[in-house]
């Protein structure tokens, strides 16, 4: 890919109405791709420039997931983003991990196929570094202290929010990168039935359904339900090189079911419940190239959740929730050669309560998680741990000033009290421009395998911490959507795997877990959207520089540069849109030795509504066979074709 150095000095984005100088001598120095800068900086000037027309923007949308309440996305202080349900079937992704990659801020990692292990990085954050929710429930591995992203079926979201930036004083431990919650179709209206079925490369197969929908009255009920299942041949999921690699193919099944039903007690008492389970039965490649096997992984995700939402008085509203959810992941099944089993669980109880203070709004708020594993193969891990929290955050709006103050107390049985607090500000600087800066504290949990695996982890492990700081402008007139955000998030006490091990702990022979290291997360990220007639045109761009400070080496697969853009056309019942995704070159490792090329991804797709009912899509992955890797020796599929098509509006 052909580079260059760019030093970002300043930038400057004007507006029709209003100018504004976004940074001054923003002292950053990042290697750029030409394409990544020129495509993003010429879509932002063609969003200010080109000719005015009406439609809706993001910024009516209601955010739930950055306040722990509904608020409008013009008055969220945090860099939020939302993906919805005909975004996303627009996009043609195959899966979630296809979503979010097209998201700015985000970059992933993935061993093979969907049925292989996924990392998500948020604004260069470790996977392990974010806190994932499905209708509210907090899902992920105590072990490894990252979601189980393989597991989570596409077809069931609704639509997701992603908060970037540390959310510990909402969300507790593992919030430092940001938060992403998935949001699973919710009844209402007259009872609907969509159903879908899609073929397509590698004999990819796809079929769901879903029914929802609510009854009126005082005393409504609400209710949906969706199931679903793909199957696909895949392809190898290592390449030549690996130590385990074996060239035939790596499909996977994956089936699902999730649902959620509601009930209105009486006005502004309502009861509930929310639902998923889903099992992914995934082939890998294992072992060594003298003794090859059918080698799988199996992952199941299981989720529960149950409130009662109570409106006791005018100004006091109060939500009152348990949920579990239940990871179980299972290798190589049936075999003695590196067979595993580990079941992770968490029990939440939370209480929070709202209260309206004329246009503001204060929270108080309860939780108690308890953590829990069995292992069948490594008893050591068989521990648990229970964290009780107390918070408190005030949201305030004053004219053209918004503000909001949280702070939050956890005490874990198994690493002690943690504090953390943030602080926003925002100014409407016009009707269309706002400018805003917070700064927050956040802290990471050791997983278990930091505290417990057998010769690696120490129980004496402390948690991570994270101080960010970032500010940003945004801009909206109900055509052209900018947004530029500048952040710089330090972490020490970061747990790293270190070889040999310090002075004060015991030398296990392969290194081990230990808080010793300090890394600096910081960036910018632009992104500019606009409505040229019959044309969408969407674009960003990220300049970062996930620094391991001890070393002086960057963060394992993470590049300095990465950036999307978007064109999508639509003729009255046809939308066809063409998606370029690039990133820079990365390494694989954190000695920085294994050097990852960068790469540009060309993707296809189109969606034709035949009837009010009826609609056909189709996407083209990779368009141009590009060869790449997302980590080293792992496969990425080439150019991969589907069709298909869906009765009902999703």
């Amino acid at each position: 890919m052909t580079t260059k150095s760019l030093r970002v000095r300043s930038i400057q984005l004007t507006g029709r109405s209003a100018g504004c100088n976004l940074f001054q001598k923003t002292a950053m120095t990042f290697t750029a791709p030409r394409h990544v800068a020129f495509t993003s900086l010429a879509l932002a000037i063609a969003a200010l420039t080109a000719p005015a027309q009406a439609q809706t923007t993001a910024i009516d949308a209601v955010i739930i997931t950055a306040t722990r309440a509904p608020q409008l996305q013009r008055d969220v202080l945090s860099d939020v983003t939302t993906i919805t349900a005909e975004e996303i079937a627009r996009s043609g992704a195959g899966s979630i991990i296809d979503v979010l990659q097209r998201q700015r801020g985000i970059e992933i990692s993935r061993n093979g196929g969907p049925g292989t292990n996924s990392s998500v990085f948020i604004r260069g954050a470790n996977s392990n570094q974010s806190v994932v929710l499905v209708d509210g429930v907090r899902i992920g591995s105590s072990t490894s202290g990252a979601a189980n992203w393989s597991a989570l079926p596409l077809q069931a979201i609704d639509h997701i929010e992603i908060v970037y930036g540390p959310m510990s004083t909402l969300y507790g431990a593992d919030a430092i990168g940001g938060v992403v919650q998935i949001f699973t179709k919710k009844g209402q209206g007259a009872p609907t039935v969509t159903a879908a079925a899609g073929f397509g490369s590698q004999k990819t197969r796809e079929v769901d359904a879903s029914v929802y929908g609510a009854t009126g009255g005082e005393h409504s009920f609400s209710y949906a339900i969706s199931a679903g299942k793909e199957e696909s041949d895949g392809f190898s999921a290592t390449q030549p090189g690996n130590f385990s690699f074996n060239g035939d193919k790596d499909g996977y099944v994956r089936e699902s079911a999730n649902g959620q039903f509601g009930f209105q007690l009486a006005k502004g008492h309502d009861v509930g419940l929310v639902f998923l389970n889903s099992r992914t039965n995934g082939q890998i490649d294992s072992g060594t190239p003298v003794i090859v096997f059918d080698a799988r992984s199996i992952q199941k995700q299981k989720n529960v959740g149950v409130y009662s939402k109570n409106q006791l008085l005018p100004v006091w509203h109060s939500t009152l929730q348990y949920t579990q959810s239940e990871d179980n992941s299972v290798s190589n099944p049936g075999t003695a050669s590196g067979y595993s089993s580990i079941v992770s669980k968490q029990h939440d109880w939370t209480w929070q309560n709202d209260f309206s203070i004329g246009d503001d709004t204060l929270q108080l708020l309860y939780s108690h998680r308890k953590e829990e594993v069995v292992s069948g193969t490594t008893p050591a891990l068989g521990k648990e741990r229970s964290t009780n929290a107390i918070a408190a955050a005030y949201n305030m709006k004053l004219g053209a000033h918004l503000a909001s103050v949280s702070v939050r107390n956890d005490d874990s049985s198994q690493y002690g009290s943690k504090s953390t607090g943030a602080i926003g500000y925002g100014y409407r600087i016009s009707n269309t421009l706002r400018a805003s800066a917070t700064f927050g504290t956040s802290f990471r949990a050791p997983s278990f395998n930091e505290l417990y695996y057998p010769s690696y982890g120490h129980p004496d492990n402390k948690p991570e911490k994270g101080r960010n700081f970032e500010a940003g402008l945004q801009y909206h007139d109900g055509v052209t959507e900018l947004s530029a955000t500048v952040y710089r998030n330090k972490l020490t006490d970061m747990l790293v795997s270190t070889s040999p091990c310090p002075k004060d702990v015991k030398a296990y022979p392969f290194g081990c877990a230990y808080n010793v290291n300090k890394v600096t997360l910081e960036g910018i990220t632009l992104a500019a959207g606009h409505r040229i007639g019959a044309f969408n045109l969407t674009a960003s761009a990220d300049f970062q520089d996930p620094k391991d400070e001890t070393t002086g080496k960057s963060l394992a697969r993470r590049a300095k540069e990465h950036g999307k853009a978007t064109i999508d056309y639509t003729a009255g019942p046809l939308v066809a849109g063409v998606e370029w995704q690039v990133s820079g070159r990365r390494f694989d490792d954190a000695a920085n030795r294994n050097r990852l090329g960068g790469y540009g991804v060309l993707n296809l797709f189109a969606t034709y509504q035949l009837t009010r009912d009826w609609s056909l899509l189709a996407r083209v992955a990779n368009a141009t066979d590009k060869h790449y890797q997302v980590a080293r020796y792992y496969g990425v599929p080439g150019t991969t074709y589907f069709a298909g098509i869906r009765y009902g509006i999703k």
